[in-house]
């Protein structure tokens, strides 16, 4: 079965606790409805460089990612109907989903 990467881009962070705890439960949520089709949780990420044939440049672009997660599914269509129920778009944040290729 193919495997996709959900690039997550962008997103707020939530202030209070009490806001963190309803997000936490979102995404609890959410990859529950995933279930056995999670690959990798995958976790956000800090701090970024880019690295081009010029050199390394401080950050990630002009639209940098802020997490990732791999999944299975039958096809890029599928794919990108489970990522419409990602947390990060309640967030401000978009979804990449790309097919991973088995080299």
């Amino acid at each position: 079965m193919p495997k996709y990467l959900l690039a997550y881009h962008g997103g707020s962070m939530p202030e209070t606790e009490e806001q963190q705890a309803q997000v936490m439960a979102a995404w609890e949520r959410w990859y529950g409805e995933l279930g056995s089709a999670i690959v990798d949780g995958g976790n956000p990420t800090a701090a970024a460089k880019t690295v081009t044939s010029d050199g390394v440049s401080d950050g990630g672009g002009a639209n940098p990612v802020s997490g990732y997660t791999l999944i299975n599914a039958d096809s890029l269509e599928l794919a990108a109907k489970a990522a419409q129920g990602c947390p990060i778009l309640d967030a401000g944040g978009s979804v990449e989903v790309a097919e991973t290729i088995e080299m």
